[in-house]
């Protein structure tokens, strides 16, 4: 099964695909690809499902992967902020589906707010989606007012933080 498929449509990782087989350009304005991208954002997303099944089955206590490209700014229909695809969402649906987990939580503490993850959990009552960032700041979402929607409202928890790290009212 195609786990990226579970967060991106065909036709978004369709675009990624092919615009990593061509010239070394820019699929956002600040999400450049070259040849080599799009089999290393399959990579990162390897990692993350390989650490998850690593847990589940007992083999090992915890996991951190540190892959590039990171994966939370990508939004289920687009690249954004160096992210082609959203590793940490595309590993809680296969943690969803393929485990006995029924509720996940991720906590994504960054200093930009991580949209994309956010973006495909909004209206998902099975995952709590937690954010510390700074704000205002790239990519100008996250605020305290994003919640969640429809069965999700109250499973999307927006901290934003001034810079230095006071919180902010916003």
């Amino acid at each position: 099964m195609n786990w990226i498929e579970k967060v991106h449509p065909r036709d978004y990782v369709d675009l990624v695909q092919n615009a990593c087989k061509s010239e070394t350009q820019y699929i956002d304005s600040d999400t450049v690809v070259c040849g080599e991208s799009y089999r290393v954002a399959l990579l990162a997303v390897g990692a993350a499902v390989t650490a998850c099944q690593a847990v589940m089955a007992g083999e090992i206590d915890n996991a951190f992967c540190a892959v590039r490209p990171p994966g939370h700014h990508a939004e289920p229909r687009r690249a954004m902020g160096f992210c082609l695809f959203n590793n940490v969402a595309i590993a809680a649906k296969y943690l969803l589906a393929r485990t006995d987990v029924e509720r996940v939580c991720i906590i994504d503490w960054d200093v930009h707010h991580g949209n994309g993850t956010q973006a495909a959990f909004y209206a998902d009552p099975n995952v709590l989606y937690v954010s510390t960032h700074q704000h205002p700041l790239y990519p100008g979402t996250g605020s305290r007012k994003e919640c969640g929607m429809g069965s999700g409202l109250g499973y999307t928890l927006n901290l934003p933080l001034a810079a230095g790290g006071r919180l902010s009212i916003r």
